[in-house]
């Protein structure tokens, strides 16, 4: 495993496994089977509404706690009450949270930092990260609030490589954890041929050398998978280094294009969704 060292000198793994869009009982297989794989970083959310299975795994793999690197995010509906660390902390059957996010940028959002910025001195929160937040708003809270945040989480790979935001990111020592680390699966862009000539090349997947790019860009990932054999595969990239030339070349295939822009509209209705979590 290789390491992030975060700017309150935290060191957070640089691959792990993420449950979104996975039931409780999918998250809950997943993460044992990824503890039990060699896997320490776990990444859920309140919004994923499987912290409870997540939990589950974790106690499930025998894997004792203070190895594992565990990352969740409050919801916008959550950002301004009280118990929502505590409860969260509860679901996930663990005293304390290694990173812990905002997971939009609605209006409330403050409030929700405040919040976690008390959990953080209360020992319940080791690190603090914004998730899906625009360049003007993280100036903000790395401005503004008193515990400056160590992550940010964003829609990062090979078609969009975040050039601009790392910039800003070194000049915080903040880390970037990226989301559609594969592009959401998008054929085209696993398919590029230079991940095909690399794969062949290191005797990897074409997924895997794109993961090993992400590591070796500084990117923190998190693919996630409910295949066992998927789970082990997306580990199993630090056997091998990209040459200065194959990052070059991977360079090339950026396309400036995402996959998800976040619109007011949608913003909005983050704000208003009930969280309801399925035990």
């Amino acid at each position: 495993m290789e390491y992030f060292a975060l700017n309150n000198e935290i060191k957070m793994p640089m691959a792990g496994i993420g449950v979104f869009m996975m039931s409780p009982a999918e998250a809950e297989s997943a993460v044992e089977t990824a503890l039990k794989s060699g896997v320490r970083l776990i990444d859920t959310a309140n919004g994923y509404m499987n912290e409870s299975g997540t939990g589950r795994g974790i106690k499930k793999s025998g894997v004792p706690r203070e190895e594992i690197f565990l990352v969740t995010k409050l919801w916008p509906t959550v950002y301004e009450k009280e118990t929502a660390v505590d409860e969260t902390l509860q679901r996930l059957g663990t005293d304390y949270i290694d990173l812990l996010f905002l997971h939009q940028p609605t209006d409330n959002w403050r409030e929700g930092y405040r919040q976690i910025e008390k959990a953080y001195k209360e020992g319940k929160v080791k690190a603090i990260g914004l998730s899906n937040f625009p360049d003007d708003l993280l100036k903000e809270a790395v401005d503004t609030m008193e515990i400056k945040p160590q992550v940010v989480q964003v829609e990062a790979h090979p078609y969009f490589p975040q050039t601009e935001l790392k910039k800003v990111l070194a000049q915080t020592g903040m880390g970037l954890m990226a989301w559609y680390p594969l592009g959401h699966g998008d054929k085209a862009l696993i398919g590029e041929p230079v991940f095909g000539e690399l794969a062949e090349k290191y005797g990897k997947t074409n997924a895997q050398v794109i993961l090993r790019w992400h590591v070796q860009s500084g990117n923190i990932v998190i693919p996630g998978s409910k295949n066992p054999d998927h789970i082990r595969d997306n580990f199993d990239i630090f056997d091998f280094e990209l040459t200065g030339e194959d990052m070059a070349k991977i360079a090339e295939v950026d396309k400036n294009v995402r996959y998800y822009t976040a619109t007011p509209e949608k913003v909005a209705a983050y704000a208003a969704m009930e969280l309801k979590e399925d035990l």
